[in-house]
């Protein structure tokens, strides 16, 4: 049976951008376009300070909706812009966050309309802290942090770089595209909410000797995808990887490991409470018996490495006594149905996700083919975060159902 899943929800969301006084605030104009390309609708909210570093007409030109800037704004409806701006967006984002504006709210101050609408509001509240290092360091400005984090407010960021001032170091805001996948990821649905996922991601790495090794070709990039679309799920993500060149993903427990033995060893020490367990890292099938310590210098004539199979690691798993809802990974380069289909029937797996080697490997994109009890489903090519999406909604379907037969069978 051949079944396709629906595409994405394309309902719009609306959003508030509250911008204070920063230099950043120049690229919160970049992420007011690009919130409002992507189909979300912009509401601006802007400081008097921020109106010093850049003008409401371009927030307004960008997004097609009038800027807000004073709290005594007298054609808003009832003459009550502080409560009625809040009540029709679904989240709230201050980009960027000044140290004086993370303190006023911090310590529920209304002395502006954004600081009003912060307090006032009944969405959830995101901010982008943006100012000079000492500002971020200071005991002052970490207190006011906690206590924001205390009262649910999200952190995005900030990131350590070349800041305005001259100086290096943490307090530069996030990039607009980075504020922008944490914003769409913040609101997605909580689908595993307080579920704990443990994926496996890269490749492994079998030492021949001191320098030399055997590996397989595998960025990572879909394994570090689907981690992402867990935690933006609600999920608590551990996530245990191979060598590879991604940056260490947001809110996921990172374990690092090189060899298949390694991962193993892993995965038995964070197995214990895993509500779901996701296969994604190209485990190399073989190791070489006897690595050596020292480098091998190269002779006339062949040369012969004796080889022994590694652990099948997804098979460790689903064979424990109580199992977490496993989901396997099979790359083929030819008969894909067949063999994936095979590989799922003999690990006992609710799901297996096929693809041809050929064309995934290190590619920013994919075609994939889910298989289940059910059936297969064919997800055409999409970005790997946009299939990692797909798949961790599937993942919910299933892991719900197969909770709901295992509790109707107790």
């Amino acid at each position: 049976m051949n079944r396709t899943i629906g595409k994405e929800s394309s309902t719009v969301r609306r959003i508030l951008l509250g911008v204070t006084g920063g230099v950043a605030a120049y690229k919160a104009a970049e992420l007011a376009r690009m919130l409002t390309q992507s189909g979300i609708d912009v509401q601006t909210v802007m400081t008097e300070s921020a109106c010093r570093f850049v003008g409401p007409v371009t927030f307004q030109s960008l997004t097609g909706n009038p800027v807000y800037t004073d709290l005594w704004e007298t054609n808003a409806a009832a003459n009550m812009a502080h409560i009625n701006l809040s009540r029709t967006v679904d989240a709230i984002l201050i980009a960027p966050a000044s140290a004086d504006f993370i303190a006023r709210i911090a310590n529920g101050m209304a002395d502006d309309l954004l600081a009003t609408l912060c307090l006032a509001r009944e969405c959830p509240l995101m901010i982008a802290p943006a100012m000079n290092r000492q500002m971020w360091e200071n005991p002052a400005t970490q207190r006011n942090l906690d206590l924001l984090r205390a009262d649910g407010v999200t952190i995005f960021g900030p990131a350590s770089g070349e800041q305005a001032c001259g100086e290096v170091g943490m307090g530069r805001m996030l990039e607009p595209f980075e504020l922008a996948d944490a914003l769409y990821g913040e609101l997605q649905p909580k689908l595993l909410k307080n579920k704990n996922v443990i994926v496996t991601a890269g490749p492994t790495y079998e030492a021949i000797d001191a320098v030399r090794g055997i590996t397989n070709i595998s960025s990572g990039k879909m394994g570090y995808a689907i981690a992402r679309a867990a935690v933006e799920a609600g999920a608590n993500v551990t996530l245990i990887s191979g060598p590879t060149c991604i940056n260490e993903p947001v809110d996921t427990k990172l374990i690092k490991v090189m060899s298949a033995n390694d991962m193993l060893e892993k995965v038995r020490d964070e197995i214990s409470g895993a509500d779901i367990f996701i296969s994604v890292a190209a485990v190399a099938d073989y190791r070489v018996a006897k690595p050596q310590e020292q480098k091998i210098k190269r002779t006339e004539g062949a040369f012969s490495l004796l080889l022994e199979s590694n652990p099948d690691i997804l098979k460790f798993v689903s064979n424990l006594s109580e199992p977490p809802f496993c989901v396997g990974f099979a790359a083929e380069t030819e008969n894909l149905e067949h063999n994936a289909e095979s590989k799922r029937k003999n690990k006992k797996l609710p799901l297996l996700v096929g693809n041809l080697a050929q064309n995934v490997i290190g590619t920013d994109e994919c075609e994939l083919i889910l298989f289940d009890d059910e059936g297969k489903y064919p997800l055409s090519k999409a970005t790997k975060y946009k299939q990692a999406q797909k798949l961790i909604k599937h993942i919910a379907k299933l892991y719900k159902t197969s909770k709901k037969n295992d509790n109707s069978n107790d």
